[in-house]
């Protein structure tokens, strides 16, 4: 374990690297912190540090930088989340609620969290493993052409085409809506094809034809909805903070970030919207991956999220800002959608 002074020593090393991106040497530290020792002693320290594997010394430089342990050590004991200004929270709440739709949200969120953070956004649409059916509408667009609307829970709107050889009756209509918001309103999708099953059977013989379409239709479109894992990626640009090696660090992180089946798994952990999960340098399943960390958290309902967001960026991360501001943007998403 290490003692405070070497911990205090620890925390003035990661952050002035993170501020400066250039190797720390102990002078250096003397003169911006008030650490209340010698040089001598900070060396000391240092280079017990760098024994136990916290810091490590380039080999171009007498300095020394943080090593993945020390970055894990720095979130989990030395770092305080850092809240937003009156400010920033005011932008935050104006740009997000400007939203029309689902759809707008996750774009304004991407596009958000990528100008707070500087860093690479990653928004996943929600789940609608975890949706329910909040309406279905259905509209008469001609005499034989139906237009099916499906209204989640969670804000998706999903609009079907229904196509029928005769004329449709504008009362089998309305009865027909009636029927299925009450066997479905409430219900989530994985569940609405039970209640469904039946529907048919409760109209005369004559209008089974066109019940059955429309009931296809929506299983259709509820396997189609709930199999659909959707992602939005923004800010890639700011991978240039990386510096000039972009053939060893920047290019094998755009390539990673292409594959979306690896962008759901680093979101995959960040399943409840009050914690925020860190993943450090090789603490990422993917080698690509290894110069990076990711800053995730749910966002939904407070027992259960909807979806995941968060960012990805380069190791050496602002890490108190970063996390502050995903967990602030993952609640106002959160209220947005409660209120929609």
């Amino acid at each position: 374990m290490l003692d405070e002074r070497k911990l205090d020593v620890l925390r003035a090393i990661v952050e002035d690297y993170v501020a400066t991106h250039e190797p720390v040497g102990s002078k250096t530290l003397v003169d911006r912190h008030n650490l209340g020792v010698s040089p001598a002693t900070v060396r000391n320290d240092m280079a017990a540090l760098e024994e136990e594997g916290y810091i490590t010394q380039p080999h171009t430089s007498a300095g020394r930088i943080p090593t993945d342990a020390g970055y894990r050590l720095f979130v989990d004991k030395l770092s305080t989340v850092k809240t937003l200004s009156v400010a920033e929270k005011k932008a935050i709440t104006s740009f997000l609620a400007g939203a029309v739709d689902l759809d707008d949200v996750v774009r304004r969120t991407v596009r958000l969290l990528a100008q707070i953070t500087r860093q690479v956004a990653i928004v996943q649409y929600p789940s609608l493993n975890r949706s329910s059916v909040r309406h279905i509408e259905v509209v008469t667009m001609s005499p034989r052409r139906l237009l099916l609307v499906l209204i989640t829970s969670n804000g998706r709107v999903e609009q079907r085409l229904v196509e029928h050889p005769n004329d449709v009756d504008e009362q089998l209509i309305a009865d027909l809506r009636s029927r299925l918001n009450t066997a479905l309103a409430g219900q989530r999708l994985t569940d609405a094809t039970t209640s469904l099953a039946g529907l048919p059977e409760q109209f005369a013989p004559a209008d089974r034809a066109l019940v059955a379409a429309i009931v296809t239709t929506l299983l259709e479109a509820f396997t189609d909805e709930v199999g659909e894992q959707r992602i939005a990626v923004g800010g890639a640009a700011n991978l240039t903070r990386y510096g000039d090696d972009f053939e060893r660090n920047v290019k094998p992180v755009l390539e990673a970030l292409e594959e979306h089946v690896i962008l759901l798994k680093l979101l995959g952990e960040a399943t409840n919207p009050q914690t925020l999960t860190v993943r450090i340098g090789h603490e990422n399943p993917f080698e690509e991956l290894a110069t990076t960390s990711v800053v995730a958290t749910g966002y939904g309902s407070q027992s259960e999220a909807l979806a995941t967001l968060g960012i990805v960026g380069p190791t050496h991360m602002d890490y108190p800002s970063t996390m502050g501001a995903v967990r602030a943007v993952a609640r106002y998403v959160s209220q947005i959608l409660a209120e929609s």
